[in-house]
């Protein structure tokens, strides 16, 4: 295992030098990447409809094709889904990765061409573990075995060819080279187990007697089979079950508020911790510094890059911006053409830009995952920030959390109501609620402007909700597993209420 590992980490590191070239060359690469999409897809049904063949350069290809969001493409997707080819895309696409993103009652299903399985996911993967070799030269990852929490998938027969649909990590394990195999645990049938809580149980009596060096998952749903393992073997915390366990490659979620649990259940000062940024629609950025948690934003991946001004998004032909265009710290939405097929697509996320040289991002929530009752445009990154300054403060650990507002009222201004799950609670739940309170206005000017002598703006109504809240509402909205998250802000109170009625 020792020269699997040297062998390895050389190929890993070599790598490393290709993802330099796209750091110092990004306006170019992407210019060459826009050529090259819109020359593959010329002869498709979409290609023909937008005369892509007449394309020469970025300023035609936005003259000609309109933003897009998943509604646009629907119509296309699912005649695609129904079997139909070259539409969107001019390689036969038989994946499909099913996606939710919170827990919206509809599912989108992306289109997984093999270019953006390869070029874009796999290539990630690749990467990730690059730049970690490249970070940590005596890493001994490749000794032992990659846990991965899989998601699940369906098979559909369609004229005699088989599709598949599914989480976007279940296509991949199910498209793995078998070599995988033998660096990543569980096995196969149980990573695509689709009942979550068997899954879970089964996930943990059958990785406990494996060597695992690295964990890959998202924070909420790691937590939950690390805490089963220690419940099952009896151990006090993860390194007497796994003792070379070295990283934590995690994404999905912010991992600002889940970072104490980890450390609790992996007490070392030699784990490491690096983020990832990826959805259904393709993997965009990687944590390259060990100092900082800003995302590399990655340009060779099969995925051109636009960027829409958050006060443009909704207004009649808005602007988007390219690279060589942004500016720091401005809240942009994110447009991607990809080599899967999508098209100007609106992905949802918001991002700023935290370095320009080379561009690095910083998720800072989703275009409808916010809170703008009184104008106070209060985003998922400013929630979180405060929340984490809270509780190192009040010595708490937070969970999960969810938020939304309670509307003017005769007599009563506004407020926003939080429901809070608590890992470890704060002994004083109001001096919680004031040091957040304050830390929210801290880090958003129209928040603190707002709350200004409580004249728009009451104080945060902060409630405490019991163990396994969040976890007993997802269960019962049938959304367990990696694809569903919490959504952590609301302009309207749907998801609040319910919660509320379960538990009051």
């Amino acid at each position: 295992m020792a020269l699997i590992n040297s062998v390895l980490s050389w190929l890993m590191k070599k790598r490393f030098h290709q993802i330099q070239l796209f750091m110092k060359y990004p306006h170019e690469v992407q210019e060459e990447l826009l050529k090259r999409l819109i020359n593959s897809a010329r002869d498709t049904e979409w290609g023909k409809k937008y005369d892509y063949k007449s394309i020469e350069n970025y300023k035609d290809y936005v003259s000609r094709v309109p933003i897009n969001d998943y509604e646009g493409l629907k119509p296309y997707i699912n005649r695609l889904r129904k079997g139909e080819q070259n539409i969107l895309w001019n390689s036969e696409i038989k994946l499909f990765a099913k996606s939710s993103g919170t827990t919206a009652d509809k599912s989108k299903f992306i289109p997984v061409s093999q270019e953006a399985l390869e070029e874009c996911h796999y290539k990630a993967g690749k990467d990730m573990l690059s730049i970690y070799c490249n970070n940590y030269p005596d890493t001994l990852l490749f000794d032992g075995r990659g846990l991965a929490m899989g998601g699940s998938h369906r098979i559909t027969e369609i004229n005699n060819e088989i599709y598949y649909d599914g989480d976007l990590s279940a296509l991949i394990v199910q498209n793995l080279p078998s070599w995988a195999e033998f660096i990543r645990v569980p096995k196969k049938s149980v990573a695509l187990m689709d009942e979550w809580e068997s899954k879970i149980e089964k996930m943990a009596t059958s990785t406990i007697n494996h060597n695992v060096t690295n964990i890959l998952g998202v924070p909420s749903w790691t937590l939950l089979l690390l805490r089963r393992i220690l419940e099952i073997t009896g151990k006090n915390n993860l390194l007497e079950v796994w003792p070379n366990l070295e990283v934590f490659f995690h994404g999905g979620v912010n991992f600002a508020p889940y970072r104490k649990q980890f450390e609790e259940l992996i007490p070392s000062m030699n784990m490491h911790y690096m983020e990832t940024y990826s959805a259904s629609e393709g993997f965009f950025g990687l944590q390259d510094s060990i100092n900082n948690d800003d995302l590399l934003l990655m340009l060779d991946y099969g995925i051109f890059y636009e960027f829409l001004p958050m006060d443009k998004l909704g207004s009649d032909n808005p602007k988007a911006l390219t690279l060589d265009e942004v500016e720091l710290d401005c809240n942009y939405a994110l447009i991607i053409s990809t080599n899967g097929g999508l098209w100007r697509y609106l992905l949802g996320d918001t991002v700023k830009f935290a370095s320009l040289n080379p561009y690095r991002i910083k998720i800072t929530g989703r275009t409808k995952n916010f809170i703008n009752a009184v104008g106070e445009e209060l985003i998922v990154d400013n929630a979180v920030k405060a929340l984490t300054i809270a509780s190192n403060k009040c010595n708490a650990v937070i969970s999960e959390f969810t938020a939304a507002p309670v509307y003017f009222k005769t007599g009563e201004n506004a407020a926003h109501e939080w429901l809070i799950e608590f890992e470890k609670s704060p002994e004083n739940i109001e001096y919680f609620a004031e040091t957040f309170d304050n830390a929210l206005k801290s880090l958003n000017s129209d928040y603190e402007a707002k709350r200004y002598h409580n004249m728009v703006l009451r104080p945060p109504i902060v409630i405490e909700v019991p163990h396994k809240t969040f976890y007993l509402w997802l269960k019962k909205k049938n959304k367990l597993g990696g694809q569903y998250k919490v959504p952590r802000l609301s302009n309207n109170r749907k998801y609040v209420d319910e919660i509320l009625e379960m538990v009051n």
